[in-house]
């Protein structure tokens, strides 16, 4: 039965691969309800219920009025930067908690974000799966260990429709290690390597990047070193790891003041 203890979700993009992934996990959990969905003002999907492509029915019809998203206890974000900060707004005009797994923010925007944490609890992670973040736990501890001897590369695979590179989970994976070394990535990164370009400096940590396919996300880091290669790779198959993921979020979020979170809060990696 549905009651008011129920997490009130609203789903952003609802249309979308992900926005569908995340309304099918909200729908299937005990503790979850459906409040809202939102999409593009153009979008075809307005007006249709928004779990109507699982054969079921939510009561919810897919919107693009963000004053629709008033009653939500959270929203969850898989869209665009710019979508992203336009339904934060929102969301801080309305005292709704925000979970974003947009990626691609510049450094304005991310300060957009931490400046409206002030004001709402927001879990920011560039993946919510579970597995990338016991993952990223993994590489700082093999960063602490492997500090010098170890050359570091990062090599990632995503779909042809991803619009930034490197993804935003390579992007954390160099930070994390960076941090572990006592690092600042932007001073250390690597993001192409073209024409002669000399020996490798051994601080640096470099990043290659594959788009193709239907690859929803593959990621392996490589500690080189002399006589031995160790490599900590993820590989997802699915989304529904990053819907289950951002549920996690979503019970974590309903006990915590305003601020910055992130995955490693949620799942208790610190």
């Amino acid at each position: 039965m549905r009651t008011e203890s129920l997490h009130r979700v609203c789903v952003a993009g609802a249309s979308g691969r992900m926005g569908r992934m995340l309304i099918e996990a909200v729908q299937a959990a005990d503790d979850c309800v459906l409040s809202a969905a939102l999409d593009l003002p153009l979008s075809p999907a307005l007006g249709q219920d928004a779990a109507a492509f699982l054969g079921q029915t939510s009561g919810v019809a897919i919107a693009s009025e963000l004053a629709t998203l008033a009653g939500s206890h959270c929203l969850i974000d898989f869209t665009r930067p710019e979508g992203t900060l336009t339904h934060l707004r929102a969301c801080v005009q309305h005292g709704v908690k925000l979970i974003i797994g947009t990626t691609g923010f510049t450094p304005a925007q991310k300060a957009e974000i931490a400046a409206a944490a002030k004001h709402i609890a927001i879990v920011l992670a560039p993946n919510m799966s579970v597995g990338v973040n016991v993952t990223l736990k993994l590489l700082d501890m093999a960063a602490r260990a492997l500090h010098t001897g170890y050359d570091i590369e990062i090599v990632e695979a995503h779909h042809r429709h991803k619009v930034d590179a490197p993804s935003g989970t390579a992007l954390k994976m160099g930070e994390v290690m960076a941090d572990a070394l006592g690092r600042d990535l932007k001073d250390c990164a690597v993001y192409e390597r073209v024409g002669h370009t000399g020996e490798r400096d051994p601080s640096s940590i470099g990043f290659a990047t594959v788009r193709g396919g239907d690859v929803v996300g593959d990621h392996t880091v490589m500690f080189l070193g002399t006589g031995e290669r160790i490599e900590i790779s993820h590989k997802s198959s699915s989304r529904a790891t990053y819907a289950q993921g951002s549920l996690r979020a979503v019970r974590f979020l309903a006990d915590q003041p305003n601020g910055l979170y992130d995955m490693f809060d949620v799942l208790h990696l610190r």
